[in-house]
């Protein structure tokens, strides 16, 4: 029998906004107590600011705290090798070593310890529930089980619900349509653009929607499916309903995801305090306006962060749900990321605005590439869109291309040069998608 239930933890999911802040200070006060007194990194920062013990008196006092980074925290590991000085437990306590996916610089190692699996099962077994996993589901789960730890995460709480799992990670997508078919998976995890070329490999092999047993799919690691255009065509090719999913390696790989609602990423506040900062002065924005998401760990035992810097850009609503939940959210998703602003001739714009532009054209397919030179300070030189035409749209090419063209200058306020290529000439990925190619 279903279990109807709506949450997962309703004292927890639906606790009032002032009992919340409660429990926030009281949990914040305990962590910046451990971070200052068991970690050199963290009382060095916080000293430098003039912090003493004892000093937070409400959850306002946060934006007196700095800010870390995720360039200090792989200069850390490199100056204090192999973990730096914030890892707070013992290591007969630690669990699982979990390192960055960045593609730059030396990965960031984030370490669990036992407390830290099961609380990161519980609230990932939260987000699922929040979208209609249940018992006896069975969760085909995409995500990549290497570096990228969002694969783990959905493991352990695929079984703490009661599930039935299919472990398939990012690999071969034949492999990933065999068992779609075979197995009947209910649920399936992975990026939006790997859930977007499966569709496309399903359509190609004549397989309709309607002969899978999926009915819900959550999909992050990239953003794209708060993107109107991009989650019709997942639904669409899926016959699914699509939900956002977010998470990072040094805060939670998978901590916020969409209800059944779709009006933005529920937060996981009682765990994670939530900032919206402006940019450039470093202060928090007014609720509802876009700035940088920084997120701080309540209950994180081995490697909490403090006022973490995601340079994911968001903005945040803390009103009630429709669905009953009180903790904040983020209507729209993850809007891009400060590294993936394109600055040319003068406007402003991130890969999520073209995405959508593509993905809103009958005429192309779903994938495509911004090519880019750089002259310095971020200005770009060149830009080229790349897109891909749709099955069969061969003899539209030179329309399509200027529907492109123009469809970009009213939604970027300016002109790119456009490439429209034949389909299937750019790479498909089962991680995360490279949209910006730097020539």
């Amino acid at each position: 029998m279903t279990d109807d239930r709506p949450f997962w933890d309703k004292q927890v999911e639906t606790i009032s906004r002032d009992e919340l802040a409660a429990l926030q200070l009281a949990r914040l006060r305990i962590q910046v107590d451990r971070l200052y007194h068991g970690s050199v990194f963290y009382r060095e920062k916080l000293t430098a600011t003039g912090f003493e013990p004892g000093a937070l008196e409400s959850l306002d006092d946060l934006t007196r705290l700095p800010l870390v980074t995720k360039q200090e925290l792989r200069e850390e590991q490199v100056s204090h090798p192999p973990f730096g000085r914030y890892t707070l437990v013992p290591p007969r306590q630690w669990a699982e070593l979990h390192p960055s996916t960045g593609t730059t610089g030396v990965p960031v190692a984030t370490i669990w310890s036992v407390r830290d699996v099961n609380v990161i099962t519980d609230v990932t077994a939260r987000t699922m529930w929040g979208v209609g996993v249940r018992s006896g589901d069975i969760v085909q789960n995409a995500f990549a089980y290497g570096l990228w730890v969002a694969g783990m995460s959905v493991h352990y709480a695929t079984r703490h619900l009661g599930c039935f799992v299919i472990p398939i990670g990012a690999i071969a997508t034949e492999q990933q349509i065999h068992y779609l078919r075979m197995a009947g998976p209910t649920v399936l995890f992975s990026t939006p653009s790997y859930a977007l070329h499966i569709a496309e490999r399903l359509k190609e092999r004549g397989v309709a929607p309607s002969e899978l047993s999926l009915r819900v799919g959550c999909f992050g690691g990239e953003a794209g499916t708060e993107n109107p255009a991009t989650r019709a065509k997942i639904e669409d090719g899926l016959g699914i309903k699509a939900y956002d999913y977010f998470g990072l390696g040094e805060i939670g790989p998978t901590m916020a995801c969409e209800c059944t609602a779709k009006v933005g990423l529920h937060w996981s506040e009682d765990l994670h305090i939530v900032e919206i900062i402006d940019a450039v002065t470093r202060r928090p924005v007014r609720e509802g306006e876009t700035g940088i998401v920084v997120l701080t760990h309540l209950d994180r035992d081995a490697t909490p962060m403090l006022r973490y810097w995601t340079n994911d850009y968001a903005k945040l609503d803390t009103s009630p749900c429709v669905c009953g939940r009180t903790h904040a959210r983020s209507p729209g998703g993850i809007l891009g990321r400060a590294d993936d602003l394109v600055i040319f001739r003068g406007a402003k714009f991130y890969p999520v605005q073209v995405e959508q532009v593509v993905r809103s054209l009958d005429g192309l397919g779903d994938e495509f590439r911004i090519e880019r030179r750089h002259v310095g300070d971020g200005v770009v030189e060149t830009c080229v869109v790349v897109a891909e035409l749709a099955p069969g749209a061969e003899a539209q090419q030179a329309g399509v291309r200027d529907q492109l063209q123009d469809s970009l200058r009213s939604a970027l306020g300016v002109t790119p040069e456009v490439r429209v290529e034949p389909f299937g000439a750019i790479e498909r990925t089962t991680f995360k998608a490279k949209r910006l190619i730097d020539l």
